[in-house]
């Protein structure tokens, strides 16, 4: 017999509960607080560990409207947060079943209230007052349609690891392994996973043929033209995505010299790169100044994909809005301008580098660039990209390819 949807929530509304206590009053990511809880059940099947965790996101995703709805603040005691679901299950899939079996709650009530929030853009879209006003006066009236987007589900996207297999090889695999991919015309690396699965589990995965990566995080090395025997670096290399995009691209000929600040994200990298097959990446801790001092003109294309605010990927991180402040925007706006003027000394003359953020915010990416370009007449603007996610159906990014003169 098949359970309801209400019902399976409801079964799990203690660890959906647990899970956003953790995410609103501990501080702790999404994707950490629903690792943690799935370790806490391997018993789990698939579907229902898939079902728990999109219900953690769209629960994040239309927090602000689901407590309006409920006409109340929101609160970290369990019998409080479980209120969410009956009104999440009323306003997303039409049951009012849940509704009806709470004597508190009054249906008529809850269809006027989200009747009230349709001419309300912090409502409807559910955001905070400060991010509404921030993305208005930056973005002025596209902002209704990007926020929009950025609520919707995103694709789910894959990179070809093309140092082990192609696109049509890898297309051919997965319908072996029972699942149906679609390559993307206008990023020849990628393919869209057309059905929910947990691709980490294929042993297309294990064997290194894929890498999970959003399209227009993919393009971002693309534009950046890396050609085999060059020497690379990637300032900010993070988790390493573009790094063993940039190593693929390069055929695994060259050298790649991954920064951070962070060992662990090294470490990972060192571990993604045996993995799939590559060999070109030396990492470096940036312990001093020393460390990228020394990399003066030294580099034929460098990457910049600074930190940001990440509010281009709130289709897939929906907890961002709720996690960042004011005060967080402004940070990274001055610290994306103080990499830029370490980092850009890097380059060869004659060399390129890309500046990147996966924001949708001028303040953090045109306007950055503009500031640059006016402060450093010794580099020149080749090319500059937008990605909108209501128009490429990608998360929102900026890129810049910039070349230093001779």
């Amino acid at each position: 017999m098949r359970i309801s949807l209400r019902d399976s929530l409801y079964e799990l509304s203690s660890e959906i509960s647990k899970t956003l206590q953790m995410i609103f009053w501990e501080n702790v990511y999404a994707t950490k607080g629903i690792q943690i809880m799935l370790k806490l059940h391997p018993e789990w099947e698939e579907n229902k560990r898939a079902l728990f965790s999109e219900m953690i996101y769209d629960l994040i995703r239309w927090w602000r409207l689901l407590w309006y709805i409920l006409d109340r603040d929101p609160a970290p005691e369990e019998k409080d947060l479980q209120k969410l679901i009956p009104i999440y299950l009323f306003f997303k899939k039409g049951d009012l079943s849940g509704l009806q079996k709470k004597r508190e709650m009054d249906a008529n009530q809850v269809i006027q209230r989200i009747a009230t929030t349709k001419n309300q853009r912090v409502l409807r879209e559910s955001i905070p007052d400060w991010l509404d006003n921030q993305g208005e006066q930056e973005l002025g009236s596209r902002w209704n349609v990007v926020i929009a987007s950025l609520n919707k589900y995103p694709d789910f996207v894959i990179r070809v690891n093309t140092l082990k297999t192609t696109v049509k090889e890898l297309v051919v695999f997965l319908r072996k392994e029972g699942i149906i991919a679609e390559p993307i015309d206008w990023s020849p690396d990628a393919l869209r996973i057309m059905e929910k699965t947990n691709v980490f589990k294929l042993s297309s995965f294990r064997a290194g043929f894929f890498e999970v990566q959003d399209t227009a995080s993919q393009l971002v090395s693309r534009i950046l033209d890396p050609q085999s025997g060059m020497r690379v670096v990637d300032a900010c290399a993070g988790e390493g995505s573009k790094t063993l995009h940039i190593a693929a691209l390069m055929k695994n000929k060259g050298k790649i010299i991954a920064l951070d600040t962070q060992e662990w994200r090294l470490k990972g990298i060192r571990k993604r790169a045996t993995k799939i097959g590559i060999d070109i990446i030396e990492t470096r801790l940036i312990s001093s100044s020393k460390i990228y001092k020394r990399l003066n003109k030294t580099a034929d294309r460098l990457l910049l994909d600074v930190p940001c605010s990440g509010l281009g990927t709130l289709r897939r991180n929906p907890d961002i809005k709720w996690k960042l402040i004011p005060k967080d925007l402004k940070r990274l706006t001055i610290l994306q301008q103080e990499l830029l003027e370490k980092y850009c000394r890097i380059t060869k003359p004659n060399g390129r580098m890309v500046y990147s953020v996966c924001s949708i915010l001028p303040s953090e990416a045109e306007e950055q660039i503009e500031r640059f370009l006016k402060n450093h007449t010794d580099f020149r603007l080749l090319n500059e990209k937008r990605y909108w996610p209501e128009i490429d159906g990608t998360d929102g990014f900026y890129v810049a390819l910039i070349e230093r003169k001779a």
